[in-house]
């Protein structure tokens, strides 16, 4: 597979805090995903929900571990985890990936945050870090898209607080950025995917819809950022066995047959 990435990719990605890049994986390759998925025990069992604070819940289910699934081989990808290490200039170790499940008609909001709001207090000392969502539904405004605000990471961290089962941040400081940056809606196709620093501001509203939004969040962080403590919620630097795009796209297929 042809290397997707160029040098106008860092710049953007610089100044904008985030990069979208179509099809990054086949039809066939998100087909075979999602036929795992649907039948995957992990999420049956173990998908927890979170509240909105407005009476909508999202699904999640989040790995620290890498296996012999089709997520962990998407986390090792050359064309994911590749592209992330010239993104973030430094080889980069797998934080933690999680699948969200953003189900029609009851799929709640995710308020406006940083992860770095998060990551912040788990000994990490800098927000050299970032995530790729690969969409594995068809990701619209109705049902409830990723959204962002263009370059508001270069604000620095947010305060962040609780609201309902989730953290969100500083509500004063969100709206200013809205009157000075530009929101931007990421729909997305199946198989697109949008790499965002860990200081991009970003939320999505709930699916009023009738179609589901399943999507696929891969999450880094640098090996000079390695966290100075060991808190038991995502794990300390590893390195990371990079699988070339070939291999990951034949194990992808093959679950579609």
């Amino acid at each position: 597979m042809a290397d997707i990435f160029s040098p106008k990719h860092c710049e953007q990605f610089q100044d904008d805090g985030f990069l979208l890049i179509r099809q990054l994986f086949s039809r066939e390759e998100i087909n075979g995903v999602m036929h795992y998925a649907k039948s995957d025990p992990m999420i049956q069992n173990e998908a927890y929900s979170k509240n909105d604070g407005a009476g909508g819940q999202s699904k999640l289910s989040v790995n620290n571990e890498l296996a012999s699934t089709p997520y962990s081989a998407i986390v090792q990808s050359q064309r994911v985890a590749g592209t992330m290490a010239r993104l973030l200039n430094d080889e980069v170790y797998h934080y933690h990936h999680k699948m969200m499940l953003k189900e029609p008609r009851v799929g709640g909001a995710w308020e406006w945050h940083q992860d770095y709001g998060y990551w912040y207090n788990n000994g990490c000392l800098f927000p050299d870090m970032a995530s790729c969502l690969i969409a594995l539904d068809q990701a619209t405004k109705q049902n409830g898209c990723l959204q962002v605000i263009r370059g508001s990471h270069r604000m620095g961290r947010v305060d962040h607080g609780k609201s309902g089962d989730q953290t969100s941040a500083d509500q004063v400081r969100v709206d200013a950025a809205l009157n000075r940056m530009e929101l931007v809606y990421c729909e997305l196709d199946p198989g697109d995917a949008i790499f965002f620093h860990g200081n991009l501001l970003h939320r999505s509203d709930q699916n009023r819809s009738e179609m589901a939004r399943w999507s696929l969040i891969c999450c880094y962080n640098t090996r000079h950022n390695d966290p100075y403590i060991s808190n038991g919620r995502h794990p300390n630097y590893q390195p990371l066995q990079i699988l070339p795009d070939d291999r990951v796209r034949e194990k992808l297929i093959e679950l579609d047959n």
